[in-house]
């Protein structure tokens, strides 16, 4: 393990949290069941995420698992006496949005597996970065179901519409390395070296201002949803209203200077 300058140590039932200077890791600790998404799981991370989101003394978020599964996928055992009455009245897995929906960069360090609802889990967060050895996939179809977190919805966008389309019909696992040359991953790391790596990544983004990292943020997931000329504008004026910030006055200073920008987050 690595050496961490400040350490604070949370325990859940499902969870840990650590704060390491302004970065906040979470690690799935469900080790027996390989990190299964059980509904108290998803409510612990929902609860830290949300925390960290309002805590100015958080800069960016890393979430990661162990170096056998980051998450296996949804709790079968919890799902498989539901019926679609059941589903339906709970809106199940609509909470899982709120993954999406932190302003505060979230970088998801990937070990093992992460299939279904793990490799869905994944592709809410913002950045993802691989052990060399882990492998993503969508096995839903061997359950008699599909993805219900997203993942018809953000695999195509991340690696197309044919290879997700392979993977959601069949059920197959691809490995990190193919991750990486379709899209889905920005990286890989050696496992015993991931999470150091991604805490580095965190920490780096977490020096930044946090109310610029937040609209960088906003304006790069708003390209899901806007055409091209609806997201060039939106950008500009995002672009815009920075010049209303301490923080920019200050980055643009210190670059003229020559000298290490100190921003304020305002």
């Amino acid at each position: 393990m690595f050496f961490r300058a400040f350490r604070n140590f949370t325990t859940n039932n499902f969870i840990l949290t650590e704060q390491i200077e302004k970065v906040l890791l979470i690690t799935l600790n469900k080790p027996k069941a390989l990190n299964s998404l059980c509904s108290g799981l998803v409510s612990e991370v929902l609860c830290a995420l949300k925390a960290a989101d309002s805590n100015p003394a958080i800069g960016s978020i890393v979430l990661t698992g162990s170096q056998k599964a980051f998450a296996a996928g949804a709790d079968i055992k919890e799902m498989e006496t539901r019926d679609f009455s059941s589903v339906a009245k709970d809106n199940f897995l609509m909470n899982w949005e709120d993954v999406a929906l932190i302003r505060k960069p979230i970088i998801a360090a990937v070990n093992g597996y992460a299939l279904g609802g793990g490799c869905e889990l994944a592709m809410m967060c913002d950045i993802i970065i691989a052990g060399d050895k882990a492998q993503f996939g969508q096995p839903e179809i061997k359950l008699g179901t599909i993805p219900g977190g997203g993942g018809t919805q953000r695999l195509i966008r991340a690696i197309g519409k044919s290879r997700a389309m392979e993977l959601i019909l069949t059920g197959d696992f691809i490995t990190a390395q193919e991750a990486k040359e379709r899209g889905l991953v920005s990286r890989i790391e050696p496992a015993d070296k991931l999470v150091e790596e991604a805490v580095k990544m965190a920490k780096k983004i977490a020096g930044f201002s946090q109310p610029v990292v937040a609209l960088a943020k906003e304006c790069v997931n708003a390209a899901y949803e806007n055409t091209l000329k609806s997201g060039l504008l939106y950008e500009k004026r995002v672009f815009h209203s920075t010049f209303a910030l301490e923080d920019r006055k200050e980055g643009m200073n210190a670059f003229s200077q020559r000298r290490q920008a100190e921003f304020k987050d305002r």
